[in-house]
């Protein structure tokens, strides 16, 4: 029988002939995923990265996750994207580069442009640089709906943008611009995969810039108060991490036109904040964690946008990407990992 969906027939592909991948960002919430999903199936992998976002307890549960084997076909490498030589090394020998690693967060961009810019741009540079060099197969890169900016049209369709609303927003668009700039100068193509708020394990509930989710998932299991930024009507496109790991390997794997190109990773729904408190208070009560607090709201934050959501056709398309799950599905399947991870890691 043969495999029915284009993830199917990628991982097959796979399977019978292994390649060869680097994973910039391992350590960190999607970078680890993807290890683990690649290691699964077989493949080789090198992994980079300087913690300064991921961290060790992620590879261990990585490596708990997937066989001795296949844990033998990883080597890690602890270094900085910002160097020119890591990032050379990190390439040797790479059939696919996802590039992962970056300084994520519009908040964190207000606060510390300069690092943003010198992390995301400038690191990126270098990885495009020792990749080109490398003649990898492919160069899949983690773009962002942040491009978007105030353009207020709905759904957001690839090719129509508005002006960045943040430091991080402007860097990666110019990640895009530079890839564009590759393929035309170099030959070198490279795919941008904008991320639309993506959830799952690994995703850390702490620290002043973690994602909605968790941040709300963490204060809900230590019975403290959730805040709202506005009036809780500001929505959002939430991505299940198994469907950002299927878009990372079909873009890895494209050919011809699907090259060369930037596609939206989400599921073309909008879930608004109100909603996602009760989808999570549900869904706590559900795993055996009541929260009884009433949401509190807070002011609108600083470079946000007000809606978000992602036409996904063009990468239905081109790609043969069906999103496998939608937030509610997500919420199900990830909540085990966060009250387990949030009961091992209770302050």
């Amino acid at each position: 029988m043969q495999p029915s969906t284009a993830i199917d027939r990628a991982w097959l592909t796979l399977q019978t002939d292994p390649k060869k991948w680097l994973v910039t960002g391992c350590a960190g919430f999607i970078g680890s995923n993807l290890l683990e999903a690649l290691l699964k199936q077989n493949q080789i992998v090198v992994g980079l990265d300087n913690f300064s976002t991921g961290f060790q307890h992620n590879l261990d549960e990585v490596q708990q996750a997937v066989s001795q084997e296949q844990w033998a076909n990883f080597h890690f490498i602890e270094g900085d994207i910002r160097h020119l030589d890591t990032c050379h090394q990190a390439c040797v020998g790479v059939d696919y580069v996802l590039h992962q690693a970056a300084l994520g967060s519009v908040p964190r961009s207000l606060n510390d442009p300069i690092t943003t810019n010198e992390v995301n741009i400038g690191g990126q540079l270098n990885m495009l640089v020792a990749a080109r060099d490398a003649e990898v197969s492919s160069f899949v890169y983690a773009a962002s709906s942040s491009t978007y900016g105030d353009h207020p049209t709905l759904p957001k369709v690839e090719h129509t943008i508005g002006n960045p609303l943040s430091p991080y927003a402007v860097t990666k668009y110019v990640n895009e611009l530079y890839a564009t700039v590759f393929a035309r100068s170099y030959g070198f193509e490279a795919i941008g995969l904008r991320y639309f708020n993506v959830f799952g394990k690994r995703q850390t509930p702490d620290g002043a810039y973690a994602a909605v989710i968790p941040k709300w998932i963490g204060a809900m299991m230590r019975d403290q108060d959730v805040v709202i930024n506005g009036d809780g009507k500001t929505s959002r496109d939430f991505c299940y991490i198994e469907n950002v790991i299927q878009m990372n390997v079909l873009a890895a794997l494209a050919q011809g036109e699907a090259r060369n190109q930037v596609y939206n990773v989400a599921v073309n729904a909008r879930t608004d904040l109100n909603e996602l408190f009760a989808m999570l208070k549900t869904s706590l009560a559900a795993n055996g964690v009541p929260y009884l607090k009433e949401v509190q709201h807070g002011d609108f934050r600083a470079g946000d946008v007000r809606h978000s959501q992602a036409d996904i056709s063009k990468a239905q398309q081109l790609l043969g990407y069906v999103p496998q799950f939608s937030i509610d599905q997500g919420l199900e399947q990830a909540m085990p990992w966060y009250v387990q991870f949030l009961s091992d890691n209770p302050s």
